[in-house]
């Protein structure tokens, strides 16, 4: 591919491998993050107050913190989308330097599924995603929905009997597999027909005059053919003569690069995270050790959501989000964000998370002081706070980023609008944080146990416990 500039999207990202071979743009539109919107005065007040107090400035020229994923359309003969090619980008250009395969394929999926969404960045279309032997290989690939991506095997990858095996396991599992870049007939290609679904040729690489026998070959295994960089009228009429059923290239569409801001876990809560995991822990521990990282909590909300099994009833805690995907994903989702490790700050250094970590605890102990028997209501106190930033922390509208997650109604509606009882709860502790609890109804009865002094005291030590459980990473 041509490394031209394309526009770029706010919104999302995806991963691919070199500068000539990034994404097209897709002719469907795609959602831009717009202004931010609150239905509660005192909502605004809040959030405000939180902005200033982590030192936030939205500058619509700062690219500092931010993710990108590029994405090519891949149409049928007539034009119609089919699916996308999600490609690496590391910065707003559409164009990549890809050192390291296995890192740059990691980034693009733990961007696709846990900072832009998969409905966000595919819609209802299916996802190839480049994959390396090592990844092929690998668990975490099974982090991805079998129905959403298509593992889109490099050119530079060996068949044996290992790989074979692995490929047989997979399509069994549901994934569909494609071989990417084939420009001849040669012993690999001949090796790796029978265990993929899709092969697609490169009809900038490959001889003209050899290009009949080789899609004979490929049809001959009823496999589906992809005509890739197709960038002339000449070159999709030879891709049709041939045969071929999907078409991809800049002859459709330039590549488009979408962007959202970057909310990534540090490593070395990663490691601890997965050191807990591999001790085969109850979901107590678990839940206590995901508290610690409050972003984490937020992308593994994105994730719930991008799982393949549906969910029956909307998710009210961290307990319940575990219980949902499962510890073996949870420890998958690790494994990924460490393959796609980038330079993130601690979170000891971080105030945002410092924020969200503080006020979620500091709304879970207020729970407990108004109804200690309801270990449910904690939770759900301590999953409000928490969301209640998300739209800080990830740069996107709040509305916008809450229709991408499973929380309870009852959160999402104290977070939205301060409705409910866990409403009154985020109200009182923003106030609290803005030392303005005097504008606050206090003769409510519903919150009677929380004096200004309770609320004081609670703050502290809320600070302190965040403090404490920080100071390890």
């Amino acid at each position: 591919m041509k490394p031209d500039e394309v526009p770029h999207t706010s919104l999302g990202g995806s991963p691919e491998r070199s500068e000539d071979e990034c994404a097209d743009a897709s002719r469907a539109p795609v959602p831009v993050a717009a202004g931010r919107s609150r239905t509660a005065a005192a909502s605004d007040r809040g959030r405000a107050n939180a902005a200033s107090a982590v030192g936030r400035k939205a500058s619509c020229c700062d690219t500092r913190g931010l993710v990108y994923v590029g994405r090519q359309p891949i149409v049928n003969r007539h034009g119609a989308l089919r699916a996308y090619e999600l490609l690496f980008r590391d910065h707003h250009g559409n164009r990549a330097v890809v050192r390291d395969d296995a890192q740059a394929t990691a980034q693009v999926v733990a961007r696709t599924l846990g900072e832009l969404g998969v409905a966000a960045v595919l819609g209802a279309y299916p996802g190839y995603v480049n994959i390396s032997g090592e990844l092929l290989l690998d668990d975490i690939v099974h982090i991805m929905p079998p129905d959403r991506f298509v593992l889109e095997i490099l050119e530079t990858v060996s068949f044996d009997a290992a790989l074979a095996k692995r490929c047989e396991q997979l399509r069994r599992n549901g994934f569909r597999l494609a071989l990417d870049d084939v420009a001849a007939i040669s012993v690999n290609l001949l090796a790796a027909l029978p265990y993929v679904d899709v092969v697609k040729i490169d009809l900038v690489q490959a001889k003209h005059d050899d290009l009949p026998a080789l899609v004979e070959l490929v049809k001959s295994g009823r496999k589906r053919l992809v005509a890739e960089k197709v960038e002339t009228h000449a070159d999709f009429q030879l891709a049709l003569d041939l045969g071929c059923d999907l078409f991809q290239g800049y002859f459709f569409a330039r590549p488009q690069v979408l962007t959202s801001r970057h909310t990534g876990s540090s490593r070395l809560a990663l490691m601890r995270l997965l050191a807990v995991l591999a001790s085969d822990p109850d979901i107590g521990e678990l839940e206590t050790q995901l508290k610690l990282n409050p972003k984490l909590v937020m992308q593994l909300l994105r994730l719930v959501n991008s799982s393949a099994v549906g969910l029956s009833q909307k998710i009210s805690s961290v307990r319940a989000a575990i219980i949902a995907i499962g510890t073996r994903q949870i420890a998958r989702w690790a494994q990924l964000l460490l393959f796609a490790d980038g330079r993130t700050l601690p979170l000891h250094a971080d105030p945002l998370v410092q924020l969200a970590g503080t006020r979620a605890h500091c709304m879970e102990m207020m729970a407990h002081r108004l109804r200690p028997e309801e270990e449910f209501f904690g939770a759900a106190a301590f999953m409000a706070g928490l969301f209640s930033l998300i739209d800080v922390v990830f740069g996107e509208p709040l509305e916008h980023i809450l229709d991408q997650l499973t929380l309870a109604p009852e959160i999402r509606g104290a977070i939205v609008a301060r409705e409910g009882l866990l409403g009154k709860l985020l109200n009182l502790c923003e106030a609290s944080e803005r030392g303005d609890i005097a504008t606050l109804d206090t003769e409510d009865p519903e919150l009677a146990a929380l004096s200004p002094t309770v609320l004081a005291e609670l703050g502290i030590a809320a600070a302190a416990w965040f403090d404490r459980q920080i100071g390890q990473y």
